[in-house]
């Protein structure tokens, strides 16, 4: 029998079982191998290991289909004829607690952040700036703090770059950085932004971390899916910058864990390769960085792609669990790199990695693990064992269904738009000639409207934390820019 403290992945070739123990499940992982090859069935099978531990779980819904999580299992054909052959997988068809997201909110809850939370460096990776525009958007929220301006939205923020091009004077020793050029770059870009849906994502009520965490009723974890279907073909870079500043938002919120029995989370980044397409270097460093200190906190961080080739070497050197399905080499450069990926196994003198990598049917894969030690353990040929959950998408009906049953119903469908810089700085109009009127002293701080805003015990930490330290500091820490990810000091 498969141990309970496991993550049972299938069966080798003598149809023994083959499982990753959880306790290193936060080393990381990949999920790899040419399309059709049976990557999306794998996650799913992962998925559902993590929620049946207590894990939870976020996942991209690349393809539409891995919504299936929300509904029992109906095993037919080859499906039924290989859970047979795993006699000690005690299957039973199950749905699992999944809630359901979608950044324009129509196929789920609407998922949003704010632009302070995602700070001025992801924003201009996601408008893609120079170092010249890149300099300006950092002086106009190097403004929004001094002056205590929320930047909620994408409204926000194009009202304090008028205010800055009207009133160059507030921008002090930063005036030379804002010119009218950089200036009118950044409002463009916003607007190319606007043109491709993404304006959905800025906004309140903003992402609460301790909702993806709260686990289902039954004490499973819940396993959150993004639909991602149309983002990640028609805005692909807002797609890969939501994910990063997730990964960012954990690594700066969440408490140091050490060494558990199991992880907090279970994070899948599927079409992992577009993290790293075109990401400026800074902020590829602090990535990597980011991936190899957050296993400390309890995250387990799961590449799926096409390649390994695909992801940093750095990130590759983290992994301690590596799904590899099959793989097609038909040029010399795919060759060379199939013999890359069967090289980044620890060799088993029963067959030839390189061989096996094409000749692997569907559902099978070359799996690398951990042993107890930490060390790898000699590469496996495994059949995947089926998930419980049905293999396919939800129907509409479905979806809805999914939707109006969950815990959070109710909790952001709703948007709110308080006041922030843009209502601010539309009332400071004609009231002040150089256009820097002091707010009102019966106007919350930034610090207190956050500390409201959140109302949980993260909000009431960091708004304690925020009031010990200096103003400019305190505000960067309430609006979480990142962490390390922008610090000018290192974390060890």
């Amino acid at each position: 029998m498969p141990d309970s403290s496991a993550l049972v992945l299938g069966a080798d070739l003598a149809g023994q079982p083959i499982a990753q123990s959880l306790r290193l499940a936060n080393r990381h992982g990949l999920v790899a191998g040419a399309t059709g090859t049976g990557k999306t069935v794998t996650l799913q099978r992962l998925a559902e290991q993590f929620s049946d531990a207590g894990v939870a779980v976020f996942a991209a819904d690349i393809k539409g289909d891995l919504c299936g999580l929300g509904a029992a299992g109906n095993p037919q054909g080859k499906i039924a004829e290989r859970i047979a052959s795993m006699p000690w997988l005690n299957y039973q068809p199950k749905a699992y607690p999944v809630t359901l997201w979608d950044i324009q909110g129509k196929t789920g809850h609407p998922l949003r952040t704010t632009l302070s939370e995602m700070g001025p460096l992801l924003l201009g990776s996601l408008l893609e700036l120079t170092d010249s525009q890149q300099s300006a958007l950092y002086a106009a929220f190097k403004v929004a703090d001094r002056e205590g301006l929320l930047l909620l939205d994408l409204k926000d923020l194009k009202a304090l770059l008028g205010h800055l091009r009207e009133n160059p004077d507030v921008l002090g020793e930063d005036a030379a950085l804002m010119t009218t050029g950089s200036s009118q770059a950044l409002l463009r870009r916003l607007a190319t932004l606007e043109q491709q849906g993404a304006e959905s994502l800025f906004g309140e009520p903003a992402l609460q971390l301790e909702d993806l965490l709260q686990p289902a009723s039954d004490g499973r974890g819940r396993i959150h899916l993004l639909d991602a279907s149309r983002l990640v073909h028609e805005a692909p870079k807002v797609y890969a910058t939501f994910l990063l500043w997730l990964l960012a938002e954990l690594f700066e919120q969440l408490p140091e864990r050490g060494d558990a029995d199991k992880p907090l989370l279970a994070l899948f980044f599927d079409e992992a390769h577009l993290l790293f397409a075109d990401t400026p270097k800074a902020l590829q460093d602090r990535l990597e960085q980011v991936v190899r200190l957050i296993r400390s906190k309890g995250v387990g961080v799961y590449f799926v792609t096409q390649s390994p080739a695909d992801l940093p070497d750095t990130v590759l050197a983290q992994l301690g669990l590596r799904i590899q399905h099959g793989l097609r080499a038909f040029t010399a450069k795919e060759q060379k790199s199939l013999r890359a990926v069967a090289d980044g196994f620890r060799p088993n003198p029963a067959f030839s990695a390189l061989a096996v990598l094409t000749e692997l049917g569907t559902g099978e894969a070359l799996v690398g693990m951990l042993e107890e030690k930490g060390t790898p353990a000699m590469v496996q040929r495994v059949l995947i064992a089926p998930p419980q959950s049905r293999i396919g998408p939800l129907s509409e009906a479905e979806r809805a269904a999914l939707i109006a049953s969950s815990p959070l119903q109710g909790r952001y469908d709703k948007p709110i738009d308080r006041e922030s810089a843009y209502e601010v700085l539309q009332a400071r109009k004609g009231q002040a000639p150089e256009g820097q009127a002091p707010a009102s002293p019966h106007e919350p701080s930034l610090l207190d409207q956050a500390g409201e805003f959140l109302g949980t015990s993260t909000g009431k930490a960091l708004q304690s934390m925020a009031r010990q330290a200096a103003s400019q500091m305190g505000r960067q820490l309430v609006r979480g820019l990142l962490g390390s990810l922008l610090g000018n000091g290192k974390r060890k």
